[in-house]
């Protein structure tokens, strides 16, 4: 099934995973995926970013098509796993035994 523009047809196997609407998904999925997994998923998006980005920036927030929405939710789980690929080497915030962060107020689209 097709979630993306056609112009970012390449993304489509990260889409299935990482297009995820809320911060607290992007968040779990984040904690419940291999390091292998999200470098996959970094070094897959990494060179398609500014694309990317200048694409979303060509819609307004207020009316963003569904496709586009989930191409600007990709971005933000890229975000989500930038840290634990480029600092931590591990999927959780080190030193942080089991505390958590509960996000109340996101980001819309």
């Amino acid at each position: 099934m097709k979630t993306l523009p056609d112009e970012f047809s390449d993304l489509e196997p990260f889409a299935r995973k990482w297009c995820l609407a809320t911060e607290h998904e992007r968040y779990a999925t984040r904690l419940s995926s291999s390091m292998d997994e999200m470098h996959a998923f970094y070094e897959g998006m990494r060179p398609r970013m500014e694309a990317v980005i200048d694409y979303c920036d060509q819609c307004s927030t207020d009316d963003m098509p569904q496709e586009i929405r989930n191409l600007l939710h990709l971005v933000y789980s890229w975000i989500n796993v930038s840290f634990p690929v480029e600092v931590w080497s591990q999927p959780r915030v080190p030193d942080t035994g089991s505390a958590f962060l509960d996000c109340f107020v996101e980001p819309t689209p």
